[in-house]
Parts: structure tokens; sequence; C-alpha cells
């Protein structure tokens, strides 16, 4: 990994199932100079219930659970649409797959990463087949205990698969408070690995907090306008605040500095006139 942060912009599902609305965010994320974007797959009748989706909800594809469910997942034409708009733009994609049909599709792409949802760490099969890649795999750690935490961490050393524990409060939209930002450095000390920052926060300090505090990486969920259809889209930041966000962050490692005491020759200049 670079040893700037990685910085990536998670489409998720704010693209509702719209291929023009996914090339704006696209551009969006490459123009803000992120390294990725993220999509999440999902097998339908593998990860719902027959219950479940034949309940009620209103959305622009229908009346139940199934037509909004099917309306937000794309086809593999519409993901080698995908893949070749980003490597126009030359930004890396990968998805975080919710059951192993979905984990075992993706592999018809040459993607350099893997992500573990939240949701999923404790899903030990799927674990198994993300690790047997042996791409880097973002491991998002929210509502976990340290032994689910350890049992994950376990599978991917035991596959000698390289990983990152991403740093995640499971609240939507998460507030300033809850973020627990110190909990990074336990992490990094407990499973001795890189940690990173998945953030649903609304604005951005605690992104910032998190790079100052040494994440390696951080995810932050993008949209258009929050206003859009969307279960995730109030927890998401538009253009302008993706593009503050990733300015801030490069500002910030900047500023971070390498640790050692130095002295720039504007100070040096200070020196002589302040102290004779």
């Amino acid at each position: 990994m670079d040893k700037k942060v990685f910085i990536c912009a998670e489409i998720g599902i704010n693209h509702n199932g719209d291929m023009e609305l996914v090339k704006q965010l696209i551009d969006i994320a490459v123009k803000a100079d992120c390294q990725s974007v993220k999509f999440q797959k999902r097998t339908i009748d593998e990860v719902y219930t027959q219950e479940f989706l034949d309940g009620p909800r209103e959305s622009p594809w229908g009346t139940t659970q199934r037509h909004q469910k099917e309306g937000i997942e794309f086809t593999e034409k519409q993901y080698e649409e995908i893949d070749s708009y980003c490597k126009l733009k030359n930004i890396d994609w990968y998805v975080s797959a919710w059951d192993m049909k979905a984990q075992l599709f993706m592999r018809k792409f040459d993607l350099k990463y893997n992500k573990v949802a939240s949701a999923m760490i404790t899903n030990i099969e799927l674990l198994k087949a993300i690790a047997e890649e042996k791409k880097y795999t973002f491991i998002a750690v929210g509502m976990s205990s340290e032994e689910e935490i350890q049992r994950a961490v376990d599978i991917f050393k035991t596959h000698d698969c390289a990983f990152e524990l991403m740093h995640a409060i499971s609240t939507y939209p998460m507030y300033p408070h809850e973020a627990n930002l110190l909990y990074m450095n336990t992490l990094k000390e407990k499973f001795d690995c890189n940690v990173g920052f998945s953030s649903h926060e609304m604005g951005n300090i605690c992104c910032y907090g998190a790079v100052a505090l040494g994440a390696t990486s951080i995810e932050r969920h993008i949209t258009l306008d929050r206003n859009l259809y969307g279960s995730d889209q109030k927890s998401s930041i538009e253009p302008t605040e993706l593009y503050d966000m990733v300015k801030g962050i490069r500002e910030i490692e900047q500023a971070l500095g390498n640790g050692q005491r130095e002295f720039s020759q504007r100070e040096l200049e200070n020196k002589k006139k302040l102290r004779g």
C-alpha cells in the first residue's frame, strides 16, 4: 500500500441502479483524487428470506422488498461496463460481497482489493473465500467483538492474505461523540496491522481526526445529492464535501511531518530576527 492515506469513495448502492449516475459518481471520485471507488454486491435470494422479499416497500421499482433490492443490483454486463469505465478513468474499483455467490461472481474481474463489510465479519465461509484470493483486504469491524475480530484476523493470517482493519461505527449517520477514534490505536496494538476508518458521519471532522491519529485508509459514502432516494444517501457526502475532505487529508499528512525536530528556512529567519 502507498504511504499516503488510501481514500475510497464508497458508491455502495447510492447509484440506484442507474449507470449514468454511477459514471457521474466515478467522475467525482476521480476529480477528488480518490484512489478507488467501491460498490456492494448481493445475491438477493441468498441474502434475504422469501418472506422478507415478499414484504411491502415503496420504491421507484415497485411495491415489495424484492422490487427494491433487485432495482439496486447490477448485471454482469453492467459490471463489465463499470470495469471498463474505471480503467478508462484510471481508478481502482472493488466491492464488498454479502454472500458466497456474489464473491465468486466478482472473480470474473481482475480487481486489486477486497472488502469485508461489518455485517459479514462473522461469515466464516465468506471470509475464507476472500482470504483465499490473497488480495489486499479491508475488514470493517463495526458491531464486532474483539473475539470476532480475532477470528477474522486468524483466517487472513492462516491464508497469508494481506489485510487492514477498518474501525467503523455502524450507525447511520454516525455522530461525532460515537466515533471512539482512539480505538484505532487499540486495534493497531492488539492485532499488529494497519488500521483505517470507515465513516458514516455528517461532515468530515472525524475523518480528519482519524488521519491525525494514523489511519492508513479512509472510506466515505458519496452521493450526488443527499435528497436522492436511498437508505445510505443521508449518511453520505456530496461532491464539494468530498473534494474538501481529500484536500484536507492531504494537508494533514503534510502537517504531521516526520516527528523529527527540524527548522524550516522561514523559522530560521525568524529565529535570527527574534533572538538576535
